[in-house]
């Protein structure tokens, strides 16, 4: 079978903030701002057909600009989105052309992505249906629910920290978050609305330099793995 993937950049909603006031994906690491390195390795990777970005509405004519200043062929939508990640990637969906049947999401605060990991995820989601980018936690995790008293522990090599890229077969997705919707259940990221479908969910194991950034300390760290000052 052959198959239509589609990136889908999200960047906007509070997770793509350092703050209330500061939009991540729009500030300037280096010589480009952030979420132009996540463009571009959708760009480069040769199992990306097309790419859509969801920003806030005033942003749009920002990422046309910054798409044709460096070169980013496969932008081939730009949409607006909602205050929250579950609802922007939502809109998005909907963006998507008819013959897209494979869609690999990505935070664009993470702009340590490279070509090659979204290629892993695609692979896994035309195989699997599902490919997840995450890292596996090697100490042991404690969950907190209250305060500092641990309400559970998960022995280190179980547990996995979840990251984007994330790629599933398209009805897939929107199965997942179709359900999200009539359940009013509120998703952290793509493979918790396609638990939902109770699909089993294929992960990739991925760098752990491929950080988001969610604090100016993260920003450093992010520059240092990029090799830009």
């Amino acid at each position: 079978m052959i198959h239509v993937t589609w990136g889908l950049v999200v960047a906007c909603g509070r997770t793509e903030q350092i703050s209330t006031e500061v939009d991540t994906p729009f500030l300037n690491l280096g010589s480009r701002p952030v979420l132009a390195y996540s463009l571009a390795a959708f760009e480069q990777c040769p199992d990306i057909n097309g790419v859509v970005v969801v920003v806030d509405k005033t942003r749009l004519d920002t990422v046309l600009g910054m798409s044709q200043m460096y070169g980013f062929a496969k932008v081939q939508k730009i949409v607006p989105g909602g205050v929250t990640r579950q609802t922007s990637v939502a809109s998005a969906l909907k963006a998507l052309d008819e013959e897209v049947s494979i869609v690999c999401i990505h935070d664009a605060a993470r702009p340590c992505v490279t070509p090659h990991l979204i290629s892993e995820t695609v692979k896994a989601a035309k195989r699997y249906g599902s490919g997840v980018s995450a890292v596996p936690l090697s100490d042991a995790v404690k969950v907190v629910e209250k305060g500092l008293t641990i309400s559970e522990s998960i022995n280190g090599g179980t547990a996995w920290l979840a990251q984007t890229p994330q790629a599933f077969r398209r009805d897939l997705l929107e199965k997942g978050y179709t359900m999200a919707s009539k359940k009013k259940v509120s998703v952290e990221d793509d493979s918790s609305a396609v638990a939902l479908t109770r699909e089993e969910v294929h992960l990739v194991e991925g760098p752990s330099v491929n950080i988001k950034i969610r604090s100016p300390v993260d920003f450093t760290i992010a520059a240092t793995m990029l090799k830009v000052s």
